[in-house]
């Protein structure tokens, strides 16, 4: 269960080798036992995850999950339910991609939009069923500030993720009078593996800043929040200018 600060018992991680999940986790560790489930393809950055999380005091179980292969969902969420109670589940999975090659190659898009979105309905769709048997816990799932305002230049990524935030935001509602709580967290440019070699943009955060908004949303019940905080006001500006000052702007 999560106790009086927020601070939960078990937490898993769907795209267990994400910088910010890792980030979430490590945040976690230390402030009371946990026990973490990394949920995540097997790979060497897997068994890495394992050790940093061992080291930091952390009871770790892995479970092979492939955001594409849905039909492995099912078990694979089953699987991190044997041992017990999920009181925060984070989906933090998914693909930015190169974006030029994204809207000119099927097979490039649809793996953007399989993981992205489908991946994360499916994995949304057999948590809630968990959480409502389990009668508790809270879903957080990583959107991006791209999901509220397509641009050129990251419109199909920015598609995907805008799907997924409408299904959390919606689940959210759906969840509400079972007493699960969900929230969907919206970074923007965050300094990882995934941005590496791409010019940072204005107000670019870490994944340890991204983590903890999300320890904050989890402690305070929020249902969105951005990352960082001033994003909000940035996004609710840009989505209401007019297109062709928008597609003027260096955004």
């Amino acid at each position: 269960m999560i106790d009086a600060v927020g601070n939960p018992q078990t937490l898993l991680l769907l795209g267990g080798t994400s910088e910010i999940a890792l980030a979430t986790a490590a945040a976690y560790a230390g402030r009371r036992p946990l026990r973490v489930i990394l949920a995540a393809r097997p790979s060497a950055r897997r068994d890495a995850a394992e050790l940093t999380l061992r080291e930091l005091g952390a009871t770790v179980e892995s479970v092979d999950f492939d955001a594409r292969a849905t039909d492995t969902h099912p078990k694979a969420i089953e699987q991190c339910f044997v041992g017990g109670d999920v009181d925060v589940s984070l989906v933090a999975f998914g693909l930015l991609g190169d974006q030029e090659q994204a809207w000119t190659d099927v097979s490039a898009a649809v793996a953007l939009a399989e993981t992205n979105y489908v991946g994360a309905v499916s994995v949304g769709v057999l948590l809630a069923e968990r959480l409502q048997a389990q009668g508790h816990g809270s879903i957080v799932a990583l959107s991006t500030v791209a999901a509220e305002r397509p641009r050129r230049s990251n419109f199909v990524y920015g598609s995907t993720k805008a799907g997924l935030d409408a299904f959390y935001t919606g689940l959210t509602e759906a969840l509400r009078p079972a007493g699960i709580h969900v929230a969907v967290v919206r970074p923007g440019f965050v300094r990882s593996r995934m941005t590496e070699g791409m010019d940072a943009a204005p107000l670019a955060t870490t994944p340890e800043a991204v983590a903890q908004v999300i320890l904050d949303v989890v402690r305070n019940k929020k249902e969105q929040a951005w990352a960082p905080a001033p994003l909000r006001a940035v996004m609710s500006t840009l989505r209401h200018i007019p297109r062709p000052i928008f597609r003027r702007l260096p955004v």
